[in-house]
């Protein structure tokens, strides 16, 4: 007998420990969805940088565009497959030296409204399964998705070169980043998850 639809994915090894599979995209965040102004709203860019960099939302809408179809997985045990992204990555960025890290640059702080943030590896934000993303499905993210942009940190099935973390370590409400040399645990670490959140490791919690 055939495995049905919802088991494929867990007998090919998309879903990771302790995951089920989710046909919803759940809303869950801590405190209120921030007000969106077009015309004050800034993105920066600094610390171990070559160039501090700051950025109209008219300025970040002209960068170039990545699609990217992502596995998600929550800490909250749930799991969505082959979802579309769009937005700008931090490779092409670099690529066009925008974001050009020093050679003392080892981590990256997410910086989001209300004071939240959210830490990673630099190799990690500039490998392919990290975004910033503006779009999802198709569609300018909604307030809640964290419109207008969000860090997003995913799966790419069959790329085993890439480090999988839970979807928490992508900031919602994202107004900068800051590259640092020492890592800084983000508002979620200090509150006790895992700071490496590695999906296939089942770490969750410290």
């Amino acid at each position: 007998m055939k495995p049905s639809t919802e088991e494929r994915p867990i007998k090919s090894g998309r879903i990771p420990p302790g995951q089920f599979l989710s046909k919803r995209f759940p809303v869950l965040q801590y405190g209120h969805i921030p007000p969106f102004d077009p015309e004050t709203w800034t993105f920066r860019v600094w610390g171990e940088v070559e160039n501090p960099l700051t950025l109209t939302w008219q300025e970040f809408s002209q960068l170039p565009r990545t699609t990217l179809t992502l596995d998600l997985h929550c800490v909250t045990k749930w799991s969505k497959l082959d979802t579309v992204w769009e937005g700008v990555s931090l490779k092409t960025l670099r690529e066009l030296g925008l974001v050009v890290p020093t050679a003392d640059a080892h981590y990256v702080i997410q910086h989001a409204e209300y004071g939240f943030t959210a830490n990673l590896p630099i190799e990690v934000v500039f490998a392919d399964n990290f975004l910033l993303a503006t779009h999802y499905d198709g569609k300018p993210l909604t307030p809640e998705h964290g419109a207008p942009l969000r860090g997003l940190v995913g799966s790419i099935p069959g790329r085993d070169d890439l480090k999988d973390v839970y979807l928490w370590k992508g900031a919602k409400w994202l107004r900068g980043l800051e590259f640092v040399a020492q890592d800084r645990p983000g508002f979620w670490e200090r509150a006790g998850y895992h700071n490496d959140a590695d999906i296939w490791l089942e770490e969750r919690t410290a």
